[in-house]
């Protein structure tokens, strides 16, 4: 019986330890439902029950890169400068054409005023 109370012991060290390591070394924006540091202080002060509520509840979602995005957040950036946080994205493939229009004929309306202008 000591053996199986010396191995569970190891086996929640162990556990700890990687918990301890993984959210420290885990990216503030990817951590889910908690902030990090309350993520820490969950997995020292309750080492068990904190380590297996990180795995389960606080880990990074695997595969995603990011973990969530916003409603109309892009998934995966084309250029860099649309990496931004919470920058617009048309859900729908009209709004873009609408949009695209409407940038077409203002610089159309620019062109022609600077022509004017020389």
């Amino acid at each position: 019986m000591l053996y199986f109370g010396g191995l569970f012991g190891v086996l929640m060290l162990g556990l700890t330890i990687f918990a301890v390591v993984d959210v420290i070394t885990t990216d503030e924006g990817s951590v889910r439902n908690l902030p990090k540091m309350m993520w820490l202080l969950l997995v020292l002060l309750f080492p068990l029950v904190g380590s297996i509520a990180w795995l389960l509840a606080g880990r990074p979602v695997v595969g995603t890169g990011r973990a969530r995005f916003g409603s109309y957040e892009r998934g995966t950036p084309a250029f860099p400068e649309y990496d931004r946080p919470g920058r617009f994205a048309a859900t729908d493939a009209d709004d873009d054409q609408e949009f695209l229009r409407r940038c077409r004929e203002r610089a159309e309306e620019q062109r022609r005023k600077g022509r004017e202008n020389q």
